[in-house]
């Protein structure tokens, strides 16, 4: 743990700071009584370390833990605790202005109502998205109705970004956000303790009301409910489309999630386009530049906040370094001709951010973030050909296991090395085991115990959720997941996006010989679209005068093709043309496969 100081007690103190009462139990459920978020499960972080967890992974779960309404200055209160992020509410003239209503209905109307007990039935008259990651828009619905009349804002490009994300490769991510939040693990020391960022995801409903307000442009400046704020524009950083703002007159500067209490991701472990260490860290020195010196305090949609000027100044320049450090020197040794797993192991991060708490590794860490960086310049291949086309696991693991004398000769020498410390190469030995023979019981015990000791020594939370997710599934299977972000958020798609779901889902092979031109008349829009399936390939734009005429032509709401796409069939939707063009299309289309393997083949 080098010089991190384990007896400090200022994190704890500024994590406490403020509080005005706690949810009693902190548990949330859904109209079914289902639990979806039950913050009391963490008690045993109470305790001292116990040998299973990573000490400083475990000073950081217990401030993650800490629960209730807090106020951060005059005006200004969070609830942190009954979700993964926070949600702020700013008092204005007429009501309360929310931030990030986290990710459930569920946990987000419990956080109002928390606020409201304390503070007063104020209405919502305002609604702020920080950024595109659905743990600060999936709860919207619990704050305000759909149809509500007050301004909801986002930096521009939020919905596009909020969509793709969760849509178009929703389902991979989803499956591996499971391992990623550690959502099916026991909440223990010998389980999961935290991811870092926060506890984990609540499993409640997700909805997505649309902004209505876009921040364009740094320095923009709106009033909501009496209230002024100065925008700054971050895009892509922690998230393609965010923004960090100030609050002049409450002193008080909002960093969305792009200066939390830890090291972050330049890419997420559950999978994500790969953010730019290089704009993050400007962005940062440029929040410095134009508010630190008129603020008092800076809250996040993670962690607690930071009091005043000078730890305000010195916390931001050290996330800006921490960030610029990685970018710079995953260059100049990519430069020298290191490969992004070489570099991986090469890079010491100075004493400085090494020993800073809210620097390090809990939820990016150095290894996964210097991996990213080299990937978004040079991505996948290192440039040697024996890496330009090698076998997929399951053959490259057949080969292996052959060339080292069976399977049996295997797990002995993974034996040994796990036995001399080497874990990650014991790792490496027992799943080509695995995969060369899932049905290998044997293998996937040792595996899951290499898993086990993995996680348990861990610093990162992500990380620790990933080996113990993997163990569980080792030896108990694979476990449906109780939470669909994509189908909470039909209300944000547009119809290009839904037709570009419905592209990804053709099966190409399936599709080859197959030929269809369907026109969509969409009648709530007044727009036209013109979609054409070709050599295994879903076409769409918007018809012309000059397309001639299709096989099938269909007049709908949007809220009919989205019941049309999600298999709720044809009710209330008109056609002229072949109908058969419609069941050939859909005929082709694959189901995403939600609990697919991933330890095993």
């Amino acid at each position: 743990m080098g010089d991190l100081a384990f007896g400090g007690r200022a994190d704890f103190e500024n994590a406490e700071r403020g509080l005005v009462a706690s949810s009693s139990p902190g548990v949330v459920r859904d109209a079914d009584g289902r639990v979806v978020w039950d913050n009391d499960v963490y008690e045993f972080l109470d305790g001292s370390c116990p040998e299973t967890v990573n000490p400083s992974l475990w000073r950081q779960s217990q401030l993650c833990a800490k629960q209730g309404l807090f106020e951060v200055t005059d005006g200004i209160y969070q609830v942190r605790g009954l979700d993964l992020s926070n949600m702020t509410l700013v008092e204005g003239d007429r009501g309360v202005i929310v931030i990030d209503p986290l990710v459930s209905v569920e946990t987000a109307a419990a956080a109002l109502g928390l606020y409201r007990e304390h503070r007063g039935d104020r209405p919502v008259t305002g609604l702020i998205y920080t950024h595109s990651h659905v743990d600060h828009f999936g709860g919207a619905e619990g704050v305000i109705e759909p149809s509500a009349k007050v301004p909801i804002l986002a930096p521009a490009g939020f919905l596009e970004h909020a969509v793709s994300e969760n849509v178009y490769a929703g389902t991979a991510m989803a499956r591996r956000a499971m391992y990623h939040t550690g959502v099916l693990l026991e909440r223990s020391p010998d389980g999961m303790v935290g991811t870092g960022l926060g506890q984990t995801s609540s499993s409640g409903r997700v909805s997505l009301i649309p902004p209505n307000m876009d921040i364009t442009h740094t320095g923009q400046e709106e009033v909501l409910d009496g209230v002024r704020i100065v925008f700054q524009l971050t895009p892509g950083t922690e998230a393609p489309s965010e923004m960090n703002f100030h609050f002049p007159e409450r002193r008080a500067l909002c960093l969305a999630e792009n200066a939390t209490h830890n090291l972050h991701n330049v890419l997420t472990l559950r999978g994500a386009v790969v953010r730019d260490a290089r704009v993050w860290a400007r962005y940062l020195d440029e929040a410095i530049t134009m508010f630190v010196d008129d603020s008092d305090v800076a809250f996040a949609s993670h962690h607690w906040p930071t009091w005043g000027r000078d730890t305000i100044a010195e916390f931001l320049a050290q996330q800006r370094d921490l960030y610029a450090y990685l970018h710079d020197q995953t260059l100049r040794l990519l430069n020298q001709g290191h490969t992004g797993i070489e570099i991986a192991e090469m890079i010491e991060l100075p004493p400085a951010l090494a020993n800073a708490w809210h620097a390090r590794g809990y939820y990016g860490s150095v290894s996964h973030n210097v991996k990213a960086i080299y990937q978004r310049y040079m991505g996948w291949f290192d440039g040697n050909p024996a890496h330009l086309w090698k076998h997929p696991p399951v053959e490259e693991a057949k080969r292996y296991v052959e060339c080292m004398g069976g399977a049996s000769r295997v797990m002995s020498l993974a034996r040994d090395y796990a036995g001399h410390g080497d874990l990650r190469f014991a790792a490496t030995l027992l799943g080509h085991a695995v995969f060369a023979d899932p049905d290998n019981v044997d293998a996937k015990k040792a595996l899951a115990d290499v898993f086990q000791r993995l996680g348990q020594g861990a610093e990162n939370g992500t990380w620790r959720n990933f080996y113990l997710a993997g163990a569980m599934e080792l030896r108990d299977g694979i476990k449906p997941v109780p939470m669909s972000i994509a189908g909470g958020m039909t209300a944000g798609l547009s119809v290009e996006q839904v037709f570009d779901s419905m592209a990804i889902r053709v099966n190409g092979p399936k599709a080859w010989d197959e030929h269809v031109t369907i026109d969509w008349d969409i009648t709530d829009s007044g727009d036209r679209y013109r979609m054409m399936l070709s050599d295994g390939v879903l076409i769409h734009r918007r018809a012309g005068g000059g397309d001639g005429e299709a096989d099938l032509t269909l007049t709908l709401t949007r809220p009919q093709l989205f019941a049309l796409i999600a298999g709720d069939g044809t009710e209330g939707i008109t056609s002229t043309g072949d109908a058969a063009a419609l069941h050939r299309l859909l005929a082709v289309m694959d189901a995403p496969e939600p609990d697919f393997p991933i330890v095993t083949p």
